[in-house]
């Protein structure tokens, strides 16, 4: 299939940069003696990975890459494609190498949705240089591209476009008469935006040059008068949504950074982050289960409270559902961001659990034994124990209750915040200004962690 007619073809296709001088932004790996503008200027070719969000120039600068070293192009969408379509385009590749000399590049966009067999059918045509490999994502290629593949190429971190490099992108598109919107005008001229307008459209893109240009177009049907304002550029630009992948990086990087703002007691930044969540489309229930994790996690008992207030916000979300519930949620986020932190609990848990799988599994002391029958009895089951309720302030002073052949250990060591200052204060008076005899906090240290 041929390409549509120019007229046919969306805005964001007919604008696509031609060369480097028609790109905009990506100075980390398009500034001057930068790998891949080396690359795009002298020709060398080698294979890489493109890693980027949407609408930050993937494609373009893999056809830029062809363009310039006059290789054969051939691009394919994981999507749709399969190893048939890899097969055919590797025979492509190699009938044009024995008819001209010329070099191929394949281009895979998505290339995070093959499955590791897909990812590995192109190693060979590689390795003999049958193919020169690009491949676009919008995924972590650490996690989502196998190691071999990984090997072969190098990466290439695209970044968000600024407001200012899509301002610049939609000026472009206005003015020019052979691809763009110039022309459109009343008697031929050109359209004009409001400067407000241009700056909302700009910003509405959240980064992706595709979609401003997309909007651009929209806008351009609805001026007045040839004036696109900022009447027009609100109504296409209200029912846009910001970046967020629901389940890939992006999604766990705002996850991270809002347990991360409420256990570092920053509740401005930790409604942001919840706001941000939640306007990307992150469900409201996923995020209720996670705040109750941070309550548990990173206040634990230095406010109980928090616990309470996390679950009856999200028993709330879930009678009340959107948009009311959700106010409910960020009631319990920022009370966990400004509460006393502590991870005494935690940090003993996983100690706990450290010393059960170093230790295995050690028989419960005998004095601790329950003797429900008169042959436990005899065999000493739950001989010598002390009735804690039956000693001076229920403590049964010196008791031990840890098994035998574990070492003495003082799991738990409360955080000098919050309601803990008094626990510490009441298990030292019980101890006698101390912890038990030997006590140590062992190898296993006190640090937190993130659910991944």
């Amino acid at each position: 299939m041929g390409l549509a007619p120019a007229a046919e073809r969306p805005l964001a296709d007919r604008m696509r940069p031609r060369s480097i001088a028609d790109i905009v932004g990506q100075p980390q790996v398009l500034g001057p003696g930068k790998p891949l503008r080396v690359a795009l200027e002298t020709g060398r070719l080698h294979s890489m990975l493109l890693w980027g969000p949407p609408g930050s120039g993937k494609t373009t600068l893999a056809r830029l890459v062809a363009q310039g070293s006059d290789a054969q192009f051939i691009a394919l969408s994981a999507v749709m494609a399969g190893i048939k379509d890899v097969r055919a385009a590797v025979e492509k590749a190699q009938a044009e190498r024995a008819a001209t000399g010329r070099r191929t590049v394949l281009f895979l966009d998505e290339v995070h949705r093959f499955n590791k067999t897909q990812q590995d059918t192109f190693l060979p045509y590689i390795e003999d240089g049958t193919l020169v490999f690009i491949g676009a994502t919008t995924e972590n290629p650490s996690f989502e591209v196998v190691s071999a593949l990984l090997s072969r190429a190098r990466v290439y971190v695209l970044r968000a476009l600024q407001p200012a490099d899509i301002a610049e992108i939609l000026r472009r598109a206005l003015a020019d008469r052979e691809r763009g919107l110039g022309g459109r005008g009343p008697g031929g001229s050109d359209l004009q935006v409001d400067d407000a307008a241009l700056e909302l459209l700009a910003r509405a893109a959240d980064g992706d040059g595709r979609r401003a240009l997309n909007m651009l177009e929209i806008a351009a049907d609805l001026a007045v008068d040839g004036r696109i304002g900022v009447e027009q550029a609100m109504e296409i630009a209200g029912g846009t949504r910001r970046r967020f992948d629901k389940g890939g990086e992006q999604f766990y990087d705002q996850m991270s950074a809002l347990h991360k703002s409420v256990r570092g007691t920053d509740p401005d930044a930790a409604l942001y982050w919840f706001c941000r969540m939640l306007d990307g489309g992150c469900d409201p229930g996923y995020l209720a289960r996670r705040i109750v994790r941070m309550a548990v996690e990173d206040i634990g008992l230095a406010d109980p409270r928090g616990l309470q207030l996390a679950i009856d916000a999200w028993t709330a979300y879930d009678r009340l559902g959107s948009p009311e519930g959700e106010l409910a949620l960020a009631n319990a986020v920022v009370y966990l961001a400004c509460a006393p932190k502590s991870n005494a609990v935690y940090a003993g848990y996983n100690e706990v659990n450290a010393d059960v799988r170093e230790y295995g599994t050690l028989e419960v002391p005998m004095h601790l034994r329950n003797a429900p029958t008169a042959l436990m009895k005899d065999l000493g089951y739950g001989k010598g124990y002390r009735y804690a309720h039956a000693e001076p302030d229920a403590y049964a002073a010196g008791e031990r209750y840890l098994p035998e052949g574990l070492p003495e250990r003082q799991y738990y060591r409360p955080a000098p915040r919050g309601l803990e200052i008094r626990i510490a204060e009441a298990l030292a008076r019980l101890r006698g200004g101390k912890g038990p005899a030997g006590a140590v906090g062992g190898p296993h240290g006190a640090g937190g962690g993130d659910e991944p």
